[in-house]
């Protein structure tokens, strides 16, 4: 018989994608999306259901009939520069509130497995070891701190119910569609300025979006996976001077980088009011994913090299189209 999957997020990066993959695996599956005008978004083969935005008093009854598996991609995204005066407060509502309440509905529906894509933030900002299941949680922002909260909530569900709860913490996704800090540097690189990171030896991990989607259709139906938290990668950790070669590279360019002190990179970062930016250019966040791979049998489809030769792919006929 065939399963039947509820997405949530299934018109944004993640979900595009992920519903495709779903479709192509043979599930059936239904997108949540908050308006009507939203359901030409949707990938063709997937049945759009209406709900209101998400929060603790959603009415989840119509989407969850029949539903065999929720897959809890929504949520309130991580914001550079939040406006809020509270912004854990204006996360709580939906990353933690709603995520509690979609959890606490599909176990009276009977749905049988809850997958929920959390974030590597939930670990920290950067580590000198690889972070791995056996750490605490230490989240340093809002964001981080919603999610760690949802994942506490979910874990509970998970025991008074016996819904099956899957977490996965990715770190930097990737790949055609993909926006913000990524997509600033894609036109960083093929502008060919000049940039200041040559002296920077960090290490960060990354994730392709075509084997963050693989990975979610692994734990669909995976029986070692119920009741588990994994943090998920490509594998392939990689520089941020190696990262511009490479997309350099793909798009028929020549890397250009001038060495810049660190700290001096730093005192910009905080004078320009993008610490936050600055850090993650030259700071390290690693995982040690052996623990999925292993648990689950799983290995990344793509390697790091085929995933970002498709988003410059993508990227160039995005910027193509607009010439």
């Amino acid at each position: 018989m065939t399963k039947q999957v509820l997405l949530t997020g299934a018109n944004g990066f993640v979900g595009k994608a992920l519903g495709k993959k779903l479709l192509d695996e043979r599930f059936k599956v239904a997108g949540a999306v908050r308006s009507e005008n939203l359901f030409t978004d949707l990938p063709l083969g997937i049945s759009p259901v209406k709900v209101d935005p998400i929060g603790p008093h959603t009415n989840w009854a119509e989407a969850l009939n029949g539903v065999d598996v929720v897959v809890h991609l929504a949520a309130r995204v991580h914001v550079m520069q939040d406006a809020e005066i509270d912004p854990l407060a204006a996360f709580r509502p939906v990353n933690v509130d709603g995520t509690t309440r979609l959890a606490s509905c599909a176990s009276k529906a009977n749905v049988r497995r809850f997958i929920f894509l959390s974030s590597v933030k939930v670990n920290g900002e950067e580590s000198p070891i690889p972070y791995n299941e056996e750490m605490e949680g230490n989240p340093l922002d809002p964001y981080g701190q919603s999610k760690w909260e949802a994942e506490q909530a979910l874990r509970k569900i998970a025991d008074e119910t016996g819904l099956e709860v899957v977490i996965l913490r990715p770190p930097l996704v990737y790949g055609p569609g993909v926006k913000a800090n990524f997509l600033k540097l894609l036109r960083l690189v093929k502008r060919g300025l000049p940039l200041p990171l040559s002296t920077v030896h960090n290490r960060r991990s990354m994730i392709y979006l075509e084997n963050l989607t693989d990975a979610i259709n692994a734990c669909i139906d995976h029986p070692h996976a119920a009741n588990r938290t994994f943090l998920i990668s490509d594998a392939q950790d990689i520089s941020t001077p190696t990262l511009i070669r490479m997309l350099a590279k793909a798009m028929g360019k020549k890397s250009r980088m001038l060495p810049l002190p660190i700290p001096l990179l730093k005192t910009l970062g905080k004078v320009s009011g993008r610490s936050a930016e600055i850090q993650r250019l030259v700071g390290s966040l690693c995982i040690d994913s052996r623990q999925f791979r292993s648990t689950l049998g799983w290995q990344p489809p793509f390697s790091l090299e085929e995933g970002l030769f498709q988003t410059v792919n993508w990227f160039m006929q995005s910027e193509t189209k607009k010439e």
